[in-house]
């Protein structure tokens, strides 16, 4: 072997070695931080399709170890993430293993004294995608509150944020609190889900019991962090974590597009690019169309079988902000501007769906109004920067500024 081959042997053997060192692994893989903690005790798992460790689901890695996992809960979407979005989901037994599964998106947001009282210790693993309004946030926040009420120790296994590298959005005023979005966060929080719930804790916006202070701060919450993650990383999903956010481009228009979802445009579902596609039938560009028609995770939803003309945001790179020049030039393109946003029966401003996911009724009368991107951007920024001071306490990875 001559110097040159052996050389340039080596050099691949470095970067492979450095590519390994710095492959992203999500806190269920470091087994070793909490397997201690759930053997020969009665577990309780929240979680979903997202919990995968190495090729395998949460579930069989546990069972494989020896864990007893007395309940399975579940968020939106179910365990297996294929149920529609709003969509009741119910309580099951599980097939493969026989374990009961418990809804938390159906009757109850959270679980009660009858299902935790063969529970010894609760876990929490669910993919996020760093958006106020996604509901995976709020079912943590619900979980946890449950944990502390009676006296259960939680371990969330954290995972990466894919929209973690960055923060954006008007911070949510508290009238328009929801299901989806109940904190005062901007629309894209730049936290990971454990860095979440430890805001959760720290800034008391759990539900607590004040009689039972000692109780409170002896409450055990352990999260498990993340490997070879920080806030700069580009984390690309291995499962989809829910039936309409099928790919990284959905993902990452995600923040920007679910606005959609409070008017009459088709944000896309029902087509092979939810939240990539945006249309109406009576928008005038026709280089672009589609027809969304019902589908698994998405069996029901606006405009299905109509042709809709509008935009393919598959063919242009998200960019690290909510692209509020998107949603003007969408909102100047409805020939229709009185019934561009979805009217609810009850004409109050904390009732229309648009005003609930952006966090307020200003952003709706600024689309109204014709106000341009940096005059929305200056209503946003003395919240984001009250944020941000917030978040930096409970942050567990390297921010991205």
């Amino acid at each position: 072997m001559n110097k040159w081959m052996a050389c340039l042997l080596i050099a691949l053997f470095l970067s492979n070695a450095l590519t390994a060192q710095k492959e992203i692994l999500p806190g269920a893989y470091q087994t070793k931080q909490y397997f201690p903690m759930l053997m020969h005790q009665r577990v309780g798992l929240f979680t979903n399709q997202t919990a995968i460790v190495g090729g395998n689901h949460l579930i069989d890695t546990l069972i494989k170890a020896g864990i007893q996992i007395r309940k399975i809960f579940t968020p939106e979407h179910g365990l297996r993430g294929t149920a529609d979005a709003g969509e009741k989901v119910s309580d099951e037994i599980d097939t493969k293993t026989g374990i009961k599964i418990v809804s938390l998106y159906g009757k109850k947001n959270a679980p009660d004294s009858v299902d935790l009282t063969d529970i010894d210790i609760l876990l929490f693993d669910v993919q996020d995608v760093g958006t106020r309004f996604y509901t995976y946030i709020n079912s943590l926040q619900y979980f946890m509150e449950a944990a502390l009420a009676f006296g259960k120790p939680l371990i969330v296994l954290d995972r990466p944020n894919p929209n973690g590298h960055y923060i954006d959005g008007p911070v949510l005023e508290k009238p328009f609190s929801s299901g989806v979005g109940k904190q005062s966060i901007p629309i894209v929080y730049g936290m990971t889900i454990g860095e979440y719930a430890k805001m959760l804790r720290g800034e008391g916006w759990m539900k607590m019991n004040p009689a039972k202070k000692i109780e409170n701060e002896n409450w055990v919450l352990k999260i498990v962090p993340v490997k070879n993650y920080d806030h700069r990383s580009h984390y690309v999903l291995p499962v989809a974590p829910s039936p309409n956010l099928k790919d990284m481009v959905s993902i990452q228009w995600y923040p920007t597009t679910c606005l959609i979802e409070g008017t009459v445009l088709s944000e896309g579902r029902g087509t092979t690019h939810p939240f990539a596609y945006i249309g109406h039938p009576t928008i005038n560009l026709r280089q672009f169309s589609f027809i969304p028609m019902p589908r698994v995770g998405a069996m029901t939803s606006k405009l299905y079988g109509q042709i809709c003309y509008g935009w393919d945001l598959t063919k242009k790179k998200p960019s690290a902000k909510i692209d509020l020049t998107l949603l003007i030039e969408i909102y100047k393109s409805f020939p229709k501007k009185d019934s561009f946003f979805l009217e609810p029966k009850l004409k109050e401003p904390t009732a229309y769906f648009f005003n609930k996911l952006a966090g307020n009724a200003t952003l709706m009368q600024q689309l109204r109004d014709g106000a341009s991107e940096k005059t929305i951007r200056n209503t946003w920024e003395p919240g984001l920067t009250a944020f941000k001071k917030i978040r930096k306490k409970y942050l567990l990875y390297k921010d991205f500024e």
